[in-house]
């Protein structure tokens, strides 16, 4: 199988113990580790994979905690570097009753924005399947990283995953926002986008324009997640959308929850030699709805991913229980 490689952010989630609050009403925060591509190679390792993350912290007492916590999970993180120019990014997280979030961050710049294209690991990338996300394409260090990164995984014959996972507070221009997003999906053969995500993107307020837009580029996949509803996967030239209804839960969190279905998403498509047909779109959603549902039942995101073998007895009881 081949490596799964993720580049971007890993940051400190405060998740309050209060919710429907506002932030300076909140009188508890719980700290957890995050940060969407950190997540996402969490979830792969944990589905069976080679995953790594490569990226940047603070040389502060956050980064400690976040490569310790990597660590002790059994991720390498040998690709992790430490900064004394800038500090770990944080991120307060405001929930709703039904676990939905808006964030605040802290973070201009933070330590993993400065990371620079020169420390990047060539062979890690070499023929990966590399995975990012649209935080870390704003004009900093990093995102001259990505375009390389990609560069570099393309030539070599890798697999290139975006999840352009919007974070609207991060940009002050939202126009640039929509370009930058745009021009990184023409590079990516996979891409995932939620409902909300896709017409912000496109600029279609109906599904099926949105997702034929996306067809550009070298893009061969898109992901549609639908939250509690379940996810669909369109391939370039098939008419017929592969779709699963997902799993019903009592959802008290969702930070997390879709880094690492695409996590898993790619792990499974790593099992699977990139082959991505009916069948196998179908086993792959069911496995990384899974995932995602019972990330949902936890409080955090990198905490919360659940092991393989927790995902399918997962499964199981719910076949059991329809």
């Amino acid at each position: 199988m081949r490596k799964i490689v993720s580049l971007g952010e890993f940051l400190i989630d405060f998740i309050p113990d209060e919710k429907d609050v506002s932030l300076s009403a909140v009188k508890k925060f719980t700290k957890h580790a995050g940060g969407a591509p950190a997540n996402v190679s969490v979830a792969a390792l944990k589905n069976g994979s080679d995953s790594y993350f490569i990226g940047q912290v603070g040389a502060d007492s956050f980064g400690d905690f976040l490569v310790d916590k990597l660590k002790n999970i059994g991720l390498n993180t040998k690709y992790i570097l430490r900064s004394s120019k800038a500090n770990t990014t944080l991120a307060f997280v405001l929930l709703t009753k039904d676990g939905e979030r808006d964030f605040i961050f802290y973070r201009n710049p933070g330590a993993d924005q400065l990371y620079d294209k020169k420390d990047l690991p060539k062979e890690l990338l070499k023929n990966s399947i590399f995975h990012y996300c649209s935080v870390s394409l704003d004009d900093y260090p990093i995102k001259k990283a990505h375009l390389a990164a990609i560069k570099y995984v393309r030539e070599s014959n890798g697999f290139i995953s975006f999840d352009p996972n919007l974070r609207f507070s991060l940009w002050n221009d939202l126009d640039k926002y929509k370009k930058t997003i745009n021009e990184f999906i023409l590079l990516s053969d996979l891409i995932k986008v939620s409902v909300d995500e896709l017409e912000f993107i496109t600029g279609f307020s109906k599904i099926d324009k949105g997702i034929a837009s996306l067809f550009k580029g070298n893009v061969k996949y898109v992901i549609l997640t639908l939250g509690s509803k379940g996810s669909r996967v369109y391939i370039r030239g098939v008419k017929e959308f592969v779709e699963h209804n997902g799993f019903k839960v009592n959802a008290i969190d969702t930070t997390g929850a879709g880094d690492a279905f695409i996590g898993t998403f790619l792990s499974e498509l790593n099992k699977r030699s990139l082959v991505l047909d009916n069948n196998t779109a179908k086993e792959i959603l069911e496995i990384s709805n899974a995932t995602a549902a019972i990330v949902t039942t936890r409080y955090g995101s990198i905490d919360s991913i659940p092991s393989y073998d927790e995902v399918i007895s997962f499964i199981q009881n719910n076949h059991k229980n329809i």
